[in-house]
């Protein structure tokens, strides 16, 4: 699988060198190359690494909270460490299918409910019904991507600041125009 083309919109080239840091400037760690995701297990993998390595941000878009993701132990003992373990965490959740989390017994939903000043979730805005992605973005650094949500493949990195700002700003806007789950 190719890397979507639209993944590095904005004008990122990822095969481009890095800039030279001025004279004193302190080095920043080396950017790590993108994983190629092909399965649901590499799609779990992922997400639990990103999720491990946020330290004050978690910005999740999802379809439904995909369960066979979201709602597996092992990625929610990270998200409830993560939020009780920060003064300022916050995770941050886009969800486009709302309808299908009606009558649904997730666990991320109801750690949601428990811990509702760390976990926030969103409907997308109808705007917004188009985008059918899925990512997750820790902080501005790391970034689980799929460009279909109904489908396992997609990408991932760990150390992308570049392209995990990129995203999360497009999650940004999308967060705002938003209204706030009821």
């Amino acid at each position: 699988m190719s890397v979507p083309q639209h993944f590095f919109s904005g004008g990122f080239n990822a095969s481009a060198p890095l800039p030279q840091l001025a004279r004193g400037a302190s080095a920043t760690p080396e950017v790590e190359a993108l994983q190629v995701l092909t399965s649901l297990e590499d799609v779990r993998a992922a997400v639990r690494r990103a999720a491990a390595g946020a330290q004050r941000l978690m910005s999740i878009y999802t379809a439904d909270l995909e369960p066979a993701v979201y709602d597996e132990p092992q990625f929610l003992e990270i998200v409830k460490r993560f939020v009780l373990s920060r003064n300022f965490a916050k995770v941050r959740v886009l969800v486009h299918e709302p309808l299908r989390l009606i009558g649904n017994t997730n666990r991320f939903v109801a750690m949601s409910r428990r811990l509702s000043s760390y976990i926030d979730i969103r409907t997308a805005a109808p705007r917004f019904a188009h985008d059918r992605s899925a990512m997750l973005i820790a902080d501005s650094n790391a970034i689980v991507y799929r460009t279909k949500a109904s489908s396992w493949e997609g990408v991932a990195g760990f150390s992308q600041p570049p392209i995990a700002r990129l995203h999360l700003q497009d999650f940004d806007e999308m967060w705002i125009a938003s209204a706030p789950e009821t």
